[in-house]
């Protein structure tokens, strides 16, 4: 019996892998991988790194003005995703929240907002308001609720509910018990996350520039329409600084947190 399970499992996997191979050869053909066009770009791309070198920047102040504006997008953004992120997660909490399909129903609308790229909402914002930073900052701060919220309902549904009921048993109203119970039980938790949400959106506020959400993308956009490449590696290398400050400062910022919340501890 056990050498007929054996040959069986065996042959399963040589299906799997059969399968995969053929699907994947499929796909090569199928997407243009191995077109033709793919071996003649070579000398294309050749040209275009010789034309990248040296980078250059025609217009500092306007990308450095750009750059700031990035920034400003990212910080506005995070600040307003975070503010009503908390708001929703006392609704989507189930130890916290009114009635149990609240929950679900909050629940259901941060998946929603989670599925959709932030891309796919500067495009619909910039629709409704049009170009400029603000649907960036809209773009950036529904997004960061699809996430953030998610994470501050499962932090507040582990908290410990002797902290809550003792608080309710003082008389406390439902405001106090999350501002003297909740807020404080979760804050390490909430910074962390929330520090490593504005690093997300540092990357997001470069990127949705693009499609003229204001920033420093915009910046990218224009210089590669007329077709001046080493500005484009300019550009490029100033969000990559951009970038790298972000994840420095964001690193920075988590660890006093982490070193604040070990000393509330002892």
């Amino acid at each position: 019996m056990r050498p007929y399970i054996d040959k069986k499992n065996k042959m399963t996997k040589q299906i799997y892998v059969g399968l995969f191979i053929i699907f994947f050869i499929f796909s090569l053909l199928q997407v243009g991988i191995l077109d033709e066009r793919i071996f003649q770009a070579f000398s294309r791309v050749e040209n275009l790194l010789k034309g990248m070198v040296p980078p250059t920047i025609s217009e500092p102040i306007d990308v450095a003005g750009a750059a700031v504006e990035s920034l400003q997008v990212a910080v506005m953004g995070t600040l307003w995703g975070v503010v009503f992120s908390i708001v929703l997660a006392m609704f989507a909490a189930k130890n916290v929240s009114p009635h149990i399909s609240i929950s679900y129903a909050v629940k259901a609308f941060a998946a929603f907002v989670r599925a959709v790229p932030a891309l796919i909402w500067a495009l619909l914002f910039i629709v409704a308001i049009g170009l400029g930073p603000t649907p960036g900052i809209l773009a950036l701060a529904v997004n960061s609720i699809g996430m953030l919220m998610k994470v501050y309902a499962e932090a507040i549904e582990e908290i410990d509910t002797g902290i809550i009921d003792a608080l309710k048993a003082t008389g406390a109203s439902q405001f106090q018990v999350v501002m003297q119970g909740i807020i404080p039980s979760i804050m390490s938790i909430f910074i962390s996350w929330s520090i490593f949400r504005f690093d997300i959106n540092i990357r997001y506020a470069a990127v949705l520039g693009v499609v003229g959400a204001g920033g420093i993308g915009w910046e990218l956009v224009r210089a590669s329409r007329v077709m001046a490449y080493d500005e484009v590696l300019g550009i490029t290398l100033v969000i990559f600084g951009m970038i790298l400050l972000a994840e420095l400062v964001t690193r920075f910022l988590k660890d006093r947190a982490d070193m604040a919340t070990l000393k509330a501890m002892e």
